[in-house]
């Protein structure tokens, strides 16, 4: 089996806790089964928030979703002027029998704009 990495990100419109759970819970769940992976497939998870998002750690959605024996990351994003505000980003490496082509990557509404290349 390859170990392959899965890219995604999710714009949340506030930066209220429920709401990053609910967000980033969306994008979890939308990675997990466009790729057909369950959480023994996967390897580990680094999130990103932009920083202007305060309200919690990206990962603690991760965990509310069963996903607890999984290591998990967070960290800041590049404060670049002008870019895209209050985005959670995350890169899971998985194992997969897919090829790297097929891997399908997850833009979720206004941060589909950030990867319009990749996503999917």
């Amino acid at each position: 089996m390859a170990v392959r990495a899965v890219r995604g990100a999710v714009q949340l419109e506030r930066d209220e806790a429920g709401h990053m759970e609910e967000q980033v819970g969306a994008l979890l769940t939308a990675v997990l089964e466009r790729n057909d992976l369950h959480n023994d497939d996967l390897i580990s998870i680094w999130f990103t928030a932009t920083p202007d998002l305060h309200c919690d750690f990206p990962a603690a959605a991760a965990r509310k979703l069963g996903i607890v024996d999984v290591p998990l990351i967070c960290a800041q994003e590049l404060d670049i002027e002008g870019a895209m505000p209050r985005v959670v980003r995350l890169l899971a490496h998985i194992e997969s029998d897919r090829p790297r082509a097929d891997i399908n990557h997850v833009y979720l509404g206004a941060a589909a704009a950030l990867r319009k290349d990749i996503a999917q």
